[in-house]
């Protein structure tokens, strides 16, 4: 169990990225959802030990990972949002490299060690190919290779599957599910289905706070028979924005269609529909930002 307590950051410009998170993540995949700049990557980079809170703490089991950060680093995997990669040099050669910097001394123990991992990550195929060659989902795989070096009890991605195509994101979530069975896997992001497909516990954060956690699915039965649904024409939105709560607006067949939290029928012309996990997201950074306006 990863428990974070009272975690507060503000960086030198005066922005408060985190604001007394609290988090008990257990073993499995656990989604980490909100918008661009809720806070997210911070809190990965802290977690990370790449930079200090101003306070509040962090535990796995017995361990605290702010007070040891080299023994924090041997027991964590970590992806970033940005992952760069040498392009000249090859998959299997950069891994090995990596390997070395784990720790891992023994030539055939790396050669081991990097040929499961490459198989893992289905890329042992195209390992003599440079990985200035790799597609998107392809780096991705492989930056899930170096993240497992060393047997990672706590695993960290963030935006894992931002601009892979479909086929790419289905593949890197089955090997993110693959490997969420025996560790910690956080999974940062601000894609709602890729939390509603892969975690079983979850968290909702913006602008530094956490706004809800728990069950995705339990989350989404709080909203049954309290979302409602109509197609209009765009010039109407901003008269149904002034009367109703509007969680989420898209264009279908060239009118505008908006999904209204009522607890009952908002107005004739509405009808019901079931509530899913982006209905939750919208319905919670609605409320902040309502709360913060009154």
């Amino acid at each position: 169990m990863l428990v974070i307590r009272e975690l507060s950051k503000t960086y030198a410009n005066g922005v408060k990225a985190l604001r007394g998170v609290s988090l008990d993540i257990p073993n499995g995949m656990f989604g980490l959802l909100g918008p661009n700049g809720a806070g997210k990557s911070s809190l990965m980079r802290t977690i990370a030990t790449l930079q200090d809170p101003d306070e509040g703490s962090i535990r796995l089991d017995d361990m605290d990972l702010l007070a040891d950060k080299h023994a924090t680093r041997r027991l964590l995997g970590y992806l970033p949002q940005e992952f760069g990669v040498y392009p000249k040099v090859s998959a299997e050669a950069m891994l090995d490299h990596f390997a070395v910097l784990k720790g891992v001394a023994g030539k055939g123990e790396r050669r081991e060690l990097v040929e499961g991992l490459l198989r893992q990550v289905n890329l042992w195929e195209v390992r003599k190919r440079k990985l200035g060659t790799y597609s998107g989902g392809m780096r991705q795989r492989f930056g899930i290779a170096q993240a497992l070096i060393g047997d990672p009890r706590l695993v960290i991605v963030d935006e894992p599957t931002a601009g892979l195509d479909p086929e790419e994101r289905n593949r890197f979530l089955n090997l993110l599910a693959e490997i969420g069975e025996r560790v910690v896997v956080i999974l940062s992001t601000h894609i709602v289905e890729d939390v509603t497909d892969l975690c079983p516990q979850m968290a909702i954060i913006s602008q530094g706070q956490v706004l809800l956690t728990g069950e995705p699915i339990e989350a989404i039965r709080s909203l049954d028979g309290r979302v409602w649904r109509r197609s209009i024409d765009k010039a109407e939105l901003d008269s149904y924005r002034a009367r109703m709560t509007i969680l989420s607006t898209r264009l279908m067949a060239g009118r505008t269609q908006i999904h209204v939290l009522s607890d009952g029928l908002p107005e004739a012309g509405f009808e019901p529909v079931p509530p899913d996990l982006e209905d939750v997201y919208f319905g919670r950074l609605r409320a902040q930002a309502t709360a913060k306006a009154a």
